[in-house]
């Protein structure tokens, strides 16, 4: 028989196979992160809040799964498409956003270099070039929070809409997401929407790399 908590325990399993929260996997779907939340599995009145068939759709999307896999946790069925699927871990560089704004972390084209890198080791996929900063204080909230772990690209390709790590010569490092570019300068668009729209001069760009990856 389905069952409320059966449903619930199902996208708490799903988000569980894919290395990430239930927040962090609502976010995905592109939902408002606290969608999942305990808090929002029963109204007020204590009565049980089942999760929308969007909702649902949206999760098995974002995650490239089947209706036929999210029945299988559903149902709890003891089959290998039901186990956790394997999680690929790679060890990149890691340096927090304090230091990178320090000399002697990077090359002229933004790679790693120098000493005083530590190491992490990430669910992501990443390249020999990859590199990884953390966010340290509140500046880049509501998306990234202190202590989060970005995962830099250097050489990848970038788009307008791409959220993109920027190093001035004056040694600034901020993540922000790249809104326009000319031959002559940048608009950085703030990831909180407190600080404002940025414009930052070609001459003035030491380095500009991609986000490729974010833990959350």
């Amino acid at each position: 028989m389905l069952s409320h908590d059966r449903v619930w325990a199902a996208i708490d399993a799903l988000a569980e196979r894919h290395s990430l929260s239930a927040s962090g996997l609502a976010k995905r779907a592109g939902l408002d992160s606290t969608a999942f939340n305990k808090s929002k599995r029963a109204s007020a009145d204590g009565r049980p809040r089942w999760p929308s068939t969007e909702s649902l759709a949206k999760i098995i999307e974002a995650t490239n799964s089947t209706l036929d896999e999210f029945l299988g946790l559903l149902e709890g069925r003891p089959n290998a498409a039901d186990r956790p699927l394997p999680v690929q871990k790679s060890t990149v560089p890691l340096l927090g956003f304090a230091q990178a704004g320090a000399g002697g972390f990077f090359d002229d084209a933004g790679f790693p270099a120098g000493q005083g890198w530590d190491l992490v080791e990430l669910p992501a996929q990443s390249t020999e070039n990859s590199y990884a900063l953390q966010v340290q204080g509140d500046s880049m909230l509501p998306l990234y929070r202190h202590g989060d772990v970005l995962i830099v690209e250097p050489g990848a390709r970038i788009n307008k809409g791409d959220r993109v790590v920027v190093k001035t010569h004056g040694g600034e490092v901020m993540a922000k997401v790249l809104a326009r570019r000319t031959a002559k300068a940048i608009e950085l668009q703030s990831i909180n929407p407190e600080h404002p729209t940025r414009d930052v001069a070609m001459s003035d760009v030491d380095w500009m790399a991609r986000i490729v990856w974010a833990s959350q």
